[in-house]
């Protein structure tokens, strides 16, 4: 039978799936959302070295804004993963399915006695295009590309991330966004074109980018203002047709 949750790894004490990064940080996993997730969450996301990089994050963050996070990507998760094991059923001799998401997306350090600690987040979503400035043509192109089925290689996905203050200058996040895009993004999603947008100024999370292929594409201002601040932009594009 095909195994349609390929390539994630399976935790055989849990029977959770994982994917693993490569060494130097193999003790790095990226995992599904859990419960239980929410105190070191919090944590966090109330730090500024955090949430300032971030739009959508409120402050302060409460447990209240963790569960409900929490309790929204999980069902996310949740939803591709029965997705998947229902399609290997349906598709025992295959070929592999494409999906809309990745169901690993919290990144998890893994200690000796092998435990984890909740240290990041990364995933693809459809685009929101940002970059496009007229109102009326950016909520178009919302609606074509959310009317697109999964495996389209003309949707326009976003890169979301975060990482721990503490874990930053590690390399880790360049190495989680280039593996979940190799081993999930292109031959799982069939992805093709991914943007990413972040605050002016973010030189750290641009830099992360521009080490997996994504070309800066400048400024752009398209009125955002958050948390009472006027926010300009950084448009990075990633094309499947344009790797060297």
């Amino acid at each position: 039978m095909t195994d349609q949750l390929y390539p994630l790894e399976i935790n055989p004490k849990t029977g959770e799936p994982f994917l693993r990064l490569a060494a130097p940080h193999q003790h790095i996993i990226l995992t599904p959302p859990r419960q239980g997730d929410q105190s070191v969450l919090i944590q966090h996301l109330n730090d500024p070295a955090i949430y300032s990089w971030l739009e959508k994050v409120p402050t302060p963050y409460l447990p209240e804004h963790a569960d409900s996070w929490i309790q929204l990507v999980k069902k996310e998760s949740d939803a591709t993963l029965e997705y998947l094991r229902k399609s290997a059923e349906d598709f025992p001799n295959g070929p592999l399915q494409f999906v809309d998401d990745s169901p690993v997306r919290y990144l998890k350090e893994v200690k000796e006695d092998g435990t984890d600690v909740l240290i990041g987040y990364v995933n693809f979503k459809r685009s929101p295009f940002e970059e496009v400035l007229d109102e009326v043509e950016r909520k178009r192109l919302q609606e074509d590309n959310a009317n697109k089925q999964a495996g389209d290689p003309t949707i326009q996905y976003a890169f979301g991330d975060w990482l721990a203050a503490s874990h930053h200058g590690r390399g880790i996040m360049t190495a989680a966004i280039g593996l979940l895009m190799t081993t999930w993004g292109i031959p799982r999603m069939g992805v093709h074109h991914v943007v990413a947008h972040t605050f002016a100024g973010n030189i750290g999370s641009s830099r992360v980018f521009e080490k997996n292929g994504f070309v800066n594409r400048g400024l752009f201002d398209n009125g955002k203002v958050v948390r009472g601040e006027k926010k300009v932009m950084t448009l990075l594009e990633w094309k499947y047709d344009q790797r060297t």
